[in-house]
């Protein structure tokens, strides 16, 4: 019986009009998005590749490392970045170092093109929060209220049908084909990833299959609400109309309440606070660090004393006290600031997961990388490359250039010497970025892949319980 029940809605799914639209849609949207994606990260490879040439062709045309100030962090792409793109387009992908001090960081994508934040990508996060949500409320609104407004329903129990296999099989008939269908275009897109170029690590390919299982239950989730409403009304429209309110709530209403309400209830100190008060310490800093060249004495004790090498030595040293208090003082805001910023996100994902979406943009977005953690991860090891340059600086040149003061070599016009050599580039430190490993994704993602699953299993049963009393007359 239960077979029956399934293949019938197969057939009738298969066969109209609605799933013929709706698949063609969804199938032309998701090889766009992977088509879309691949060319990002190509693009985003090849500006990333003139920018490190770019870098280290100004590096090889000095003669002395003391003329070199910085050096350059460039977050490298990743190409699940590309299919959900995440806080990755928010933040800067390079950062200056000096080898003292915090890192400058660059504007983030929406900056250097800002039409990006007017139109933004299209990736599989959207596909799913958006799209896939809307097909399964389409998929499933009229279940149980449309097959009663065509006079099916009645029919059908005109036979000793048991109402649990009638609703387990048109559920699973229309998971099925949306399933298979969805699964074949998701296929054809992730196969142009490496015929564009794209590198897929096998890592990468687990992590891919992990975010469209996490879609599947996001697309689950509306699917099973979708039935339990239209299985607590009696007319297709009135069922469609709640379903679309509960759409907006989910989708648009909640998430953005949540952030607005952990706001009001956290504050956190703005980016500018912060650098008003790291100013004003620096300028106090300064002055202390004036006063201290006022006080500067050079002893020489004998002709071969080298009179500006000390004289850096001295300055390197001061310029050490006034960076390391700074350090400490911008850290302690930093930190601060850090700690307010997690209370009020913990808040706000709290909150926000009274709506499915809000664990699904949680969950694929740390799966591929592209959470609030690759903030805090490429700022963390940019401050670790800094100081690695500041330790090559000191090694090449005896103190680190920071300190306010270079070598300068006066060359005697008349005299036959011979051209310098340039510096070789290929010695300085490299700057790697390592992402998270598999087990550090998964252990963030699951409690969102586990909330998805519960709204699944909570408005299953309540399709069940409101269809056992259900009138079908």
């Amino acid at each position: 019986m239960l077979k029956t029940i399934i293949e019938k809605e197969i057939r009738d799914l298969v066969g109209s009009t609605k799933f013929a639209i709706t698949f063609g849609a969804c199938a032309f949207l998701i090889i766009a998005s992977f088509y879309a994606g691949a060319a990002r990260y190509n693009l985003y490879r090849s500006q990333l590749e003139a920018s490190k040439a770019a870098n280290t062709r100004q590096i090889a045309t000095n003669t002395d490392w003391n003329a070199v100030g910085e050096a350059v962090a460039f977050l490298p792409p990743h190409p699940l970045a590309t299919l959900v793109s995440g806080v990755s387009n928010d933040i800067g992908h390079a950062a200056s170092v000096r080898g003292r001090g915090q890192p400058e960081f660059d504007v983030s994508r929406y900056g250097e093109d800002p039409i990006y934040a007017v139109f933004q990508f299209l990736d599989l996060e959207f596909l799913f929060k958006v799209i896939l949500s809307l097909f399964a409320i389409l998929l499933g609104y009229d279940a149980v209220s449309g097959e009663k407004e065509q006079g099916t329903l009645r029919l059908s129990f005109s036979n000793a049908v048991p109402r649990h296999r009638y609703l387990l099989g048109k559920m699973a008939g229309g998971a099925s084909v949306m399933g298979v269908s969805l699964l074949i275009a998701l296929a054809l897109g992730a196969l142009s990833l490496p015929l564009m170029g794209v590198p897929m690590a096998g890592n990468d390919w687990l992590r891919l299959a992990l975010i469209v299982i996490t879609g599947f239950l996001y697309f689950g989730v509306f699917l099973t609400l979708s039935v339990m409403v239209s299985a607590l009304t009696h007319r297709s429209s009135g069922s469609f109309m709640v379903m679309l309110v509960i759409w907006i709530a989910c989708v648009l209403i909640i998430p953005r309440a949540s952030v607005l309400l952990a706001g009001r209830s956290v504050e956190v100190p703005s980016v500018d606070e912060i650098s008003s008060q790291k100013a004003q310490y620096a300028s106090q800093l300064r002055d202390e660090y004036i006063d201290g060249l006022g006080q500067m004495s050079i002893s020489m004790s004998g002709p071969e004393d080298d009179p500006i090498k000390k004289l850096n030595t001295y300055m390197d040293s001061l310029t050490n006290i006034r960076e390391t208090k700074m350090d400490e003082f911008s850290g302690r805001l930093d930190e601060q600031r850090t700690n307010r910023q997690v209370q009020q996100s913990s808040l706000a994902l709290g909150l926000a997961r009274i709506s499915p979406t809000a664990s699904l943009t949680t969950a694929i977005s740390n799966l591929a990388g592209t959470s609030l953690a690759l903030k805090d991860d490429f700022y963390a090891e940019a401050r670790s490359f800094s100081n690695s340059f500041g330790e090559f600086k000191r090694e090449k040149t005896g103190f680190n250039s920071g300190a306010g003061m270079r070598m300068i070599t006066i060359r005697h016009g008349g005299e036959s010497e011979p051209e310098p050599e340039r510096i070789d580039p290929g010695e300085m430190p490299e700057f790697k970025y390592t992402s998270p490993d598999l087990s550090t994704v998964l252990a963030a993602s699951a409690t969102d892949i586990g909330v998805l699953a519960v709204f699944n299993l909570l408005f299953f049963a309540g399709a069940f319980v409101a269809f056992s009393r259900y009138d079908v007359r």
